[in-house]
C-alpha cells in the first residue's frame, strides 16, 4: 500500500504534472494519429504502435515525454491496463483522458502495480495513475484482491492457523463485525471432522467465524466457506516433494473468501454475512489421522479415510454443515481442493459446481462480464455411487481413478441439505508465470465473479431467496 496517500501503490490521488495516457484500439488508431502533431505520429508509427493490448507508445516533445499511448486490442476487461505500471517509465504520473475506462483502468493499474514485497529488497517504482473519479468499487475490488495475495504468498512458516485466524480478527475490527474462534476441545467435540485435520500439527486447528450485518432489514444471509490449510504435506500420504513446492497456496479458498467478504463489507452491499474459515495444517505425527481411520463429522455421518491428502473436503464438510444450520440465502464456498479440476481446465479456470440452476446462472454471467471466468462441471449423480464404503457412511475419494474434481464435489453436496442454494468453487489460487495484473503467485480467483453475481442479485433489490429456491 502507498502509505503517502492510503492508495494501492501505483495509484495517486492528485498530482498536477500528469502526463495524459490515451487509450487506443486498433480500429481508433489512425484516426487518433490523425490528430497528433506530424512529427509525433510518425514517431509512432516508425516505432511500430499497434494498439495491441498492454502495448505503450510514448509521445515525444521538446521538454521530453508529452504524453502516451496505452494499447486495449479490441477485447475488454482490465488486463491491458495492468501492463502500464511497469511498461511506462518508473515513478512517471499519468491521468486518464478517456473516463469511459475508469473503472478498469483502475482495477488492470492496481493490480498490474501489486507485487509481493515482504521479503524482498528489490523494489521497483511503477508508473502511477491518478486516481479517476467515481472509481471506488474497483478500488475496493482491487484492495481486496491484494490482501487476499498477500495471504497466499506468504509462507507457511509466517502463516499458520493461528496468524490465518488472526487475519479474520483484524477484518472483524476493522468492519465492526463479531468473530467467534473454535478450538481445542470445543473445535474436537463439534467440528471432528475439521480437527482431525490438524491433529498432526503442533499448531493447533481453529475455526474463525465472521458475522456482519449491513443493518439492511430483511437483508438476505450470504455464508462464505474457506478451505485454510495453510500447509499440505499430504498427511501420511505424503505428497513428493515436487508436489509440496506451492502448498502455501492451500488455504488459497480461504484467502479468496477472506477477500471477497472484505469487498462485501466495504462496498456495504445490502446483506447479512457470515464467513467460516477452517484454518489447520495438514502435517505427519503420530496423532496425524491415517489411512482407514473412520472419522465423525459435524452431520453425524461417518468417514473412512481413504487418502490422508484427500483432506480439504473433511474440513469444508463441517464448515458447510455448521453454514446450513444457519439457513441462509445461499452458501458459496472456495478451495484448491483437487488436482483434476486442473487437469479438465488448466490454471486460469476455476470449476463451478451448483445445485441450483439459477445461482449457477448468476455466477457464470457475472464471470463472463468481469472478466475472471470460471466454468461449470456437473454434480453428476451417476458417479455418487463412487464414494460408497463397506466400513463407514461414506469415503473420502472416490472407488475409481477418473472424475476427480467431480467426486469431491459429491462428497461436499453430502453435506448441503436438499434445497440449500450452493456453489463451489473449485480453485488453482496461483498464477504460474507473470502476465499484465497478474504476477507470479498468489491470486483471488473468482473473487470479482462472485462479487458482482451476489451485488447484482441482492444490490438489485431481487428477491434472492425466492429467485434461488
Amino acid at each position: 500500500m502507498s502509505d503517502a496517500v492510503g492508495l494501492p501503490d501505483g495509484l495517486i490521488a492528485t498530482e498536477a504534472a500528469a502526463l495524459p495516457l490515451h487509450a487506443i484500439r486498433p480500429s481508433g488508431l489512425e484516426a487518433f494519429l490523425a490528430t497528433l502533431p506530424t512529427a509525433q505520429a510518425s514517431f509512432l508509427r516508425a516505432s511500430g504502435f499497434a494498439a495491441k493490448a498492454g502495448e505503450t507508445g510514448l509521445l515525444p516533445g521538446p521538454g521530453g515525454i508529452e504524453g502516451a499511448l496505452l494499447g486495449l486490442g479490441e477485447g475488454e476487461g482490465p488486463w491491458a491496463w495492468g501492463a502500464a505500471p511497469t511498461s511506462l517509465p518508473p515513478d512517471s504520473v499519468w491521468r486518464l483522458e478517456d473516463k469511459a475506462f475508469a473503472g478498469a483502468a483502475t482495477l488492470g493499474w492496481a493490480l498490474g502495480a501489486y507485487r509481493f514485497t515482504r521479503y524482498s529488497s528489490r523494489k521497483r517504482e511503477p508508473a502511477r495513475l491518478v486516481l479517476p473519479t467515481g472509481t471506488l468499487e474497483p478500488l475496493i475490488l482491487a484492495e481486496s484482491i491484494m490482501a487476499a495475495r498477500d495471504l497466499i504468498n506468504t509462507p507457511a512458516s509466517d502463516l499458520g492457523p493461528d496468524e490465518l485466524v488472526a487475519a479474520v480478527a483484524a477484518l472483524a475490527a476493522r468492519n465492526n463485525a463479531q468473530l467467534t474462534v473454535i478450538e481445542g476441545a470445543e473445535l474436537a467435540a463439534g467440528f471432528p471432522a475439521l480437527y482431525a485435520v490438524g491433529a498432526g500439527s503442533p499448531r493447533a486447528p481453529k475455526l474463525a467465524i465472521l458475522e456482519w450485518d449491513s443493518g439492511v432489514v430483511g437483508a438476505p444471509l450470504v455464508a462464505l466457506c474457506g478451505k485454510g490449510v495453510c500447509f499440505d504435506t499430504g498427511g501420511l500420504d505424503l505428497k513428493p516433494s515436487a508436489g509440496m513446492l506451492r502448498m502455501k497456496k492451500d488455504m488459497g479458498g480461504a484467502a479468496i473468501m477472506i477477500g471477497l467478504s472484505t469487498a462485501i463489507m466495504r462496498a456495504r452491499l445490502p446483506v447479512r454475512l457470515v464467513l467460516l474459515v477452517g484454518a489447520v495444517e495438514n502435517s505427519i505425527s503420530g496423532c496425524a489421522m491415517r489411512p482407514m481411520d473412520v472419522l465423525r463429522t459435524r452431520k453425524g455421518l461417518t468417514v473412512e479415510i481413504g487418502n490422508t491428502d484427500a483432506e480439504g473436503r473433511l474440513v469444508l464438510a463441517d464448515v458447510l454443515t455448521y453454514a446450513a444450520e444457519l439457513s441462509p440465502a445461499v452458501i458459496i464456498d472456495a478451495a484448491t481442493l483437487t488436482g483434476a479440476a486442473r487437469v479438465a481446465l488448466g490454471p486460469d479456470l476455476p470449476a463451478l459446481f451448483c445445485n441450483n440452476s439459477a445461482l449457477a446462472t448468476f455466477i457464470a454471467e457475472a464471470a463472463e462480464s468481469s472478466h475472471d471466468g470460471v466454468w461449470q462441471l456437473p454434480l453428476h449423480g451417476g458417479y455418487d455411487l463412487w464414494l460408497d464404503n463397506p466400513t463407514a457412511d461414506l469415503s473420502n475419494v472416490g472407488s475409481k481413478p477418473q472424475a476427480g474434481a467431480i467426486i469431491a464435489a459429491l462428497f461436499l453436496q453430502r453435506f448441503v441439505p436438499a434445497g440449500q442454494p450452493w456453489a463451489h468453487l473449485d480453485v488453482y489460487a496461483w498464477n504460474d508465470a507473470s502476465r499484465p495484473g497478474r504476477p507470479e503467485g498468489g491470486e483471488a480467483q473468482a473473487l470479482r465473479a462472485v462479487y458482482e453475481a451476489l451485488a447484482k442479485q441482492f444490490g438489485g433489490g431481487l428477491n434472492i431467496v425466492s429467485d434461488l429456491q
